[in-house]
């Protein structure tokens, strides 16, 4: 991939949350941006714990892998009681000669053999160990990407609500302030009882709102809590209150995405990791068909000496160094159905690696079509509140005025509210959609 192709995205990447989030984290301790729980998330989330000590394991299972290149080396003792030594020289049924011997025993000894050839296999298995230690890593990047996938929806959520609570909890002040007008203009005859008591049902319902969005606010805190790898109750401040601001999105991105989630994707590179494996497990049971040459070699001392002719009561040691070539003739014919199942293993790794790479391409489109989709809603909405806005004020003094009923501004001052809703739904909707297509395409 070109690098000029890059510049684009890094760049309005970089602008994406650095507008947002950093200005108000400087300002504030406290107040931890995007950026920041994500970092938080990084080195106390449990699941990325969970990810490193897999790590750990699969580092280990390497160096035990290169333990087996190493001499197999015993020491060997014995103490042992004798029967009576019986020679039957003339039968089974003859009288036997007793041989003279003690009637205890001991030994000392050692035993070492070292694998000089056995097809490349131990090697071949160390190759095996670390590529699964790469495959753990390309699983660890995956859970990490979805980590922070999760920690940016609950965040977005809590910014969400954050804001719906500062719009209800404004409204919920205006429209007291009107309801004390109302029932002003009630007392003077102007308008009539209904016109209070619409306006306090209203108001009922903006309180009831809002004690659903506090609770739901609990309830986001607690899940980017919990994805922090913090207390459950901590207190948590985010920016909310910051301004949003992005820049047009061209459709010539799509192909640069495509490519890079080809190149960096942790899923892409899973699925090629199998194919390598699958590659060196074919080699590894092909190995098998090959003779196995070892390096032997042993003494041992002995009390008393009676494994060979004439007999002795004294101790000896007798020991022998050598190589010993083995071949498994079976494995010529019992091989032959492994070899074949492993092959069809490695086509379907490869079957599997271009499954994954149309999955990629398919989500790289969607994600890239839900964000164009998101920056529409968002310019949608920003036109809506102009026009809401200015119909709120114009009904309001035709209301004022008695040129227009109590409902038409009720209805025209939700309008606005749920305009203001929309607003700040497409604008989270955006960031959380570029967000998605990073982590699809493994740079996130």
């Amino acid at each position: 991939m070109k690098p000029y192709k890059l510049i684009p995205i890094l760049g309005f990447t970089l602008l994406l949350f650095s507008q947002s989030f950093n200005a108000q984290g400087i300002e504030n301790a406290r107040t931890l941006g995007l950026e920041d729980l994500w970092k938080i998330a990084e080195t106390h989330n449990r699941q990325l714990k969970l990810s490193d000590l897999n790590l750990q394991q699969s580092q280990l299972e390497i160096l035990e892998a290169k333990d087996r290149l190493l001499p197999e080396l015993s020491i060997i003792g014995d103490v042992k009681l004798k029967s009576k030594f019986l020679i039957y020289d003339n039968g089974l049924f003859s009288a036997p000669q007793d041989v003279p011997v003690k009637n205890y025993g001991y030994g000392v000894g050692y035993n070492l053999n070292y694998n000089l050839f056995n097809g490349g296999k131990d090697r071949r298995n160390i190759k095996i160990k670390q590529e699964e230690r790469t495959h753990k890593q390309y699983e660890a990047d995956l859970q990490k990407n979805n980590v922070k996938y999760n920690v940016a929806v609950a965040y977005f959520d809590l910014y969400k609500f954050l804001n719906f609570h500062d719009f209800i909890a404004a409204e919920i002040a205006a429209e007291k302030k009107q309801l004390s007008l109302i029932e002003s203009l009630h007392k003077n005859g102007i308008v009539l009882k209904s016109d209070v008591l619409r306006t306090s049902v209203k108001l009922s319902q903006l309180e009831l709102s809002l004690s659903d969005i506090e609770k739901k606010i609990a309830v986001s805190t607690q899940r980017l809590n919990i994805l922090m790898g913090r207390e459950y109750e901590e207190k948590l401040e985010i920016p909310y209150q910051s301004s949003f601001e992005m820049d047009p999105i061209t459709e010539s991105h799509y192909e640069d995405y495509v490519d890079i989630a080809l190149n960096q994707s942790p899923e892409y590179k899973m699925v090629n990791s199998d194919i390598r494996l699958s590659e060196m497990n074919i080699k590894q049971i092909k190995a098998t068909l090959m003779p196995k040459v070892s390096l032997y070699s042993n003494y041992n001392y002995t009390y008393p000496q009676i494994s060979f002719y004439p007999y002795s009561n004294d101790l000896w040691g007798f020991g022998q160094t050598g190589i010993m070539v083995q071949f498994s003739v079976d494995n010529l014919y019992k091989s032959k159905h492994t070899i074949a199942r492993a092959q069809v293993a490695n086509s379907q790794a490869k079957e599997k690696a271009n499954i994954k790479k149309d999955e990629i391409s398919i989500q790289v489109k969607e994600a890239y079509l839900q964000e164009q989709q998101a920056s529409e809603s968002v310019e949608t909405a920003e036109k809506n509140i102009t026009k809401t806005t200015e119909t709120v004020r114009v009904i309001r003094n035709s209301y004022l005025n008695q040129e227009s009923l109590l409902t038409d501004l009720l209805e025209a001052e939700n309008a606005l509210l749920e305009a203001k809703f929309n607003l700040t739904t497409a604008q989270t909707n955006l960031k959380l959609s570029h967000i998605r297509l990073l982590a699809i395409a493994g740079i996130i």
